[in-house]
């Protein structure tokens, strides 16, 4: 008598089945989410052409923003937007307008970080004090109409410009800390 070991036909098919099931598994799951620099690649959510406004209703308008391109990340709380604009309306006091190649928003839009050919106005193109700022970096925090870098920054005003490494810029009392490296020329 032999010993030769039993399979029929169904349990190969079968045993087939499992791992071809396994393998179909593997190849539908969606892509793992890697991090990179504390942001997940895959956002939940993306958004393109859009605007969008904050309002008081006793104030009015307090606040617009725009941008090309909106990703959300759930995992991290995160929103960055591409080419963006920013409007803060403050009754009472100049126009300010952000623009910038990135923007980060966390903490439900308490901060704001500007990255990228940033351009912040201080008033219209009209205004005889209108103040413009150009820097790589720029931290916004809209709630209490401040902006701050550490990064160096040219202000221009009229014929004025000034050089500066760091910042902080209240626009409600339109005052500017300067906070080192600071060179002015008057043309």
């Amino acid at each position: 008598m032999s010993k030769h070991p039993y399979f029929s036909s169904p349990l190969i098919f079968f045993i087939i089945l499992i791992f071809l099931t396994f393998w179909l598994d593997l190849l539908t799951r969606p892509p793992e989410q890697i991090k990179n620099n504390n942001v997940y690649l895959n956002p939940d959510y993306i958004v393109e052409d859009l605007s969008g406004i904050q309002v008081d209703h006793e104030q009015g308008i307090q606040r617009e923003f725009s941008a090309q391109k909106l990703l959300h990340y759930l995992n991290e709380q995160v929103t960055q937007l591409e080419q963006t604009n920013f409007i803060n309306i403050d009754q009472g006091n100049p126009l300010m307008r952000l623009y910038a190649d990135q923007a980060e928003i966390k903490n439900k839009g308490e901060d704001i970080y500007l990255t990228g050919n940033v351009i912040a106005t201080r008033g219209t193109d009209d205004d005889k004090d209108k103040i413009t700022l150009n820097t790589d970096f720029l931290h916004l925090i809209p709630d209490e109409s401040l902006v701050k870098t550490d990064q160096v920054v040219t202000i221009t005003k009229l014929n004025t410009i000034i050089h500066a490494t760091g910042l902080e810029f209240n626009n409600r009392i339109g005052k500017i800390h300067l906070l080192s490296k600071v060179s002015a020329v008057n043309n």
